[in-house]
Formats: C-alpha cells, sequence, structure tokens
C-alpha cells in the first residue's frame, strides 16, 4: 500500500500520508489510488476536482453541500500551506459540533478525507498556495451551506493574526452553527 491512513478522533475524518520516494532529482508519490482505497475501506468514487490558489491570510469556509448533494473530499496541497479544518454536523454523532484542525502543505504531503456531513474550510499560511481537492458529488448550488469562521461556539484558532484575515463578503454572511 502506498499510504498510511491516521484517526483523527473523530469518526470518519482520516488523515492520509503517502509514502514518499525522495532522490537527488527530488521526489515521487501517488497521490491517489483507487485500488489503494478501496483496500483500506475507503469506498468513493471522486467525480469532480477542485483547484484554487491564494495568498496568505485567506480563510475559505466554512461550507459545506446540504443532503441529498452533500459532498465528501479529499483536500491536498499542491503549492505553499494551509490550515484544514473540518466541523462534524452530522446528527446524532458524538462529536457534532467539534472541529478538527491540521496543518496541510506542499512539504509535509498529508491529505485529509472530510467526509459527507461535515463543514469544511482553511485558512492559508503562505503566499500563492494551490489547494486541490477532490469530490464524491458534484457541486449543486441549490444546497450550498456553510457556518461562520469566527463562530465563537467553535472558537476555531485559523493560525493568521486577525488583522491580517481576508474572506469573501459571502463568507462573512455565513450564519453561525447554532442558527442552521
Amino acid at each position: 500500500m502506498t499510504m498510511k491512513l491516521r484517526e483523527t478522533g473523530i469518526e470518519g475524518l482520516i488523515i492520509i500520508e503517502s509514502k514518499v520516494f525522495s532522490d537527488a532529482r527530488g521526489y515521487f508519490f501517488e497521490s491517489y489510488n483507487r485500488q489503494d482505497y478501496f483496500d483500506a475501506g475507503i469506498r468513493l468514487t471522486f467525480v469532480q476536482d477542485n483547484q484554487s490558489r491564494s495568498e496568505y491570510g485567506v480563510i475559505r469556509g466554512l461550507h459545506f453541500q446540504k443532503a441529498p448533494h452533500a459532498q465528501a473530499k479529499l483536500i491536498r496541497v499542491l503549492d505553499g500551506a494551509i490550515y484544514d479544518v473540518a466541523v462534524d454536523l452530522r446528527k446524532g454523532s458524538p462529536t457534532f459540533g467539534q472541529w478538527f484542525g491540521l496543518e496541510i502543505s506542499s512539504e509535509n504531503n498529508l491529505q485529509l478525507l472530510v467526509p459527507k456531513g461535515f463543514a469544511h474550510g482553511y485558512s492559508v499560511l503562505g503566499d500563492n498556495t494551490i489547494v486541490l481537492y477532490k469530490c464524491d458529488a458534484y457541486y449543486y448550488p441549490g444546497s450550498e451551506s456553510g457556518i461562520r469562521f469566527d463562530d465563537p461556539v467553535l472558537d476555531i484558532d485559523w493560525k493568521i493574526p486577525g488583522e491580517l484575515i481576508k474572506v469573501s463578503a459571502k463568507d462573512q454572511n455565513l450564519p453561525y452553527l447554532k442558527d442552521l
């Protein structure tokens, strides 16, 4: 197997460490191998890749798609670094409302598998950071939703000084978790 799975303490939210082969030329790794994922019990079929480039201080999220168009996501960074956050929104989950954060970078080559039922977002820790994520369902505008990045109940430390945070107007107007 070309990867190692690490638990996060929240069921279904998994850190993926790819086996990286390095030498004087650089490095090589398989960022996704469907058979390895299936053998590990991850039976997702990805149908869409999304890519974004952002500057230091940008926060994107916390976003999710409502059922029946919910999406699982596999997050990775092609260049730069992010602080990636997933919030459990699964009704009845013992970890409902809890969040998990992880630094993902082009240096550590980690990936985060975010299952359906989670809000997802990230802060950008490096200039010209490029994020790529796979989705197991297509984007559906009518199901788009989210939670404010600065929700006081969640109290997420985005690893960016407050005066340097850049958030879209759309994300600034998302509801708080208690209002969903």
